[in-house]
C-alpha cells in the first residue's frame, strides 16, 4: 500500500510544480481544451443519433415484440455510448498528447531543471524523435480500441457486467494513462512502448497509484485542464523513479 500512494504521491508533485507555474499551466491547458471540445462534441453527436443507429444495427429485431425490441435497442444503446465514452475518456489523453506534444516536452523539461534531474537523451535527431512519438501514440490507440471492444462485450454479461466493465475499465485506463503520460522520458532515452510496459510492471503499486487517480480526475471535464500538465509532470517524475539515472558510457551521460 506504501508503493501505492508513493504513485499518488508522484501526481500530487506534479499538482505542486503546475499550480506555482502559471506558464505551465496555461500551456499544458490549451491543448486539453482543445482535445476535450473534440471529443464531447463527437460524443454528443452520438447521443443525438443513438437511436436512429441502433435501430440499423438490429434491423432483425423489427419483427419482435415492442417489449422485447424496445429492450434490446435500450440495452445496446446504453452499452454502445458507454463503451464510446469509455473509449473517449481513455483516449483523451493520447489525443491531448498528440496535438501538444511540443508544449509538453517544454513542461517536462523545465520540472526536469527544476528538480535536478537528468535530462540526457540518446542522441536521436528531432525528426527521429517525433517518429517514435507518432509511431508510440497509434500503437496506445490501438490498444484503446481493442479495450473499448473488449470491455464492451464484457458489459453486455447478465447481472454483473455493467459492473465489472466499469471496474476494469477504470483499472485499463489507469494503465493506459500511467503508459502515455512516462512516454516523454521513455522515448527521450530510445525506448520504445514495449519497454514501458516490462519496467511499469515490475512497478504495478506505485504506477496504479499514480494512474488511477489521474484517470479517475481526467473524467471531470474542468479539472482536465489541469490535471493534464499535472499528469505530465508526475509522469515525468515516474519514469526517472522506475527507470533510475541515465546508464552513462565511458563517464560520460549520452547527449
Amino acid at each position: 500500500m506504501s508503493s501505492f500512494f508513493a504513485g499518488t504521491r508522484t501526481l500530487g508533485a506534479g499538482f505542486g510544480i503546475i499550480l506555482r507555474n502559471p506558464k505551465l499551466l496555461l500551456l499544458g491547458a490549451l491543448p486539453a481544451l482543445i482535445s476535450a471540445v473534440l471529443l464531447l462534441g463527437g460524443l454528443g453527436t452520438l447521443l443525438y443519433f443513438s437511436g436512429d443507429l441502433v435501430t440499423w444495427m438490429t434491423p432483425f429485431a423489427d419483427g419482435w415484440g415492442d417489449f422485447a425490441r424496445q429492450a434490446l435497442r435500450i440495452l445496446l444503446g446504453v452499452a454502445l455510448v458507454g463503451a464510446v465514452a469509455m473509449l473517449c475518456s481513455v483516449s483523451f489523453i493520447a489525443i491531448t498528447l498528440l496535438i501538444g506534444g511540443p508544449f509538453y516536452e517544454y513542461i517536462a523539461e523545465k520540472a526536469e531543471q527544476q528538480l535536478g534531474l537528468d535530462a540526457s537523451d540518446d542522441g536521436a535527431g528531432l525528426l527521429r524523435q517525433v517518429g517514435r512519438g507518432l509511431r508510440d501514440s497509434l500503437k496506445l490507440l490501438g490498444i484503446v480500441l481493442i479495450g473499448a471492444i473488449v470491455l464492451f462485450c464484457i458489459g453486455f454479461i447478465p447481472v454483473v457486467g455493467q459492473i465489472a466493465a466499469l471496474v476494469l475499465g477504470a483499472l485499463f485506463g489507469a494503465w493506459v494513462v500511467s503508459l502515455e503520460m512516462v512516454g516523454l522520458v521513455f522515448q527521450r532515452r530510445g525506448l520504445k512502448l514495449g519497454d514501458r510496459h516490462r519496467t511499469l510492471r515490475k512497478h504495478r503499486a506505485v504506477v496504479f497509484g499514480f494512474g488511477l487517480p489521474t484517470y479517475l480526475l481526467c473524467l471531470i471535464p474542468i479539472a482536465q485542464l489541469v490535471v493534464i500538465p499535472s499528469a505530465v509532470v508526475g509522469g515525468t517524475l515516474l519514469a526517472h523513479r522506475v527507470l533510475g539515472p541515465v546508464p552513462r558510457q565511458g563517464g560520460v551521460a549520452p547527449r
